[in-house]
């Protein structure tokens, strides 16, 4: 199978003339898709940044409780106490 001569520059030209299409039409597209990823990672960042907020304040708030807990349970063992020393009531 013989190749004819014209044929040669006329690939080289449209491979050429594809180069420049993909890349005018490919360049933005692909700008596109960074900036979507750009959006993206700064929304998980944000939802990072609520989610710690959110488990810092939870975790306050379990420390006050555990703080009330056992501040309580030593002012009710000190008041079993006294009511053990008490004299009865009669």
């Amino acid at each position: 199978m013989e190749i004819s001569p014209i044929l040669i520059p006329i690939l080289g030209i449209c491979c050429g003339l594809v180069a420049i299409v993909g890349g005018v039409f490919l360049k933005p597209w692909f700008a596109l898709q960074q900036r979507k990823m750009e959006l993206e990672a700064q929304m998980v960042a944000e939802k990072a940044a609520q989610y710690a907020a959110q488990t810092e304040r939870l975790e306050q708030r379990v420390r006050v409780l555990e703080r009330i807990v056992t501040d309580k349970g030593i002012d009710l063992a000190n008041e079993i106490e006294q009511l053990r020393d008490a004299p009865p009531l009669n």
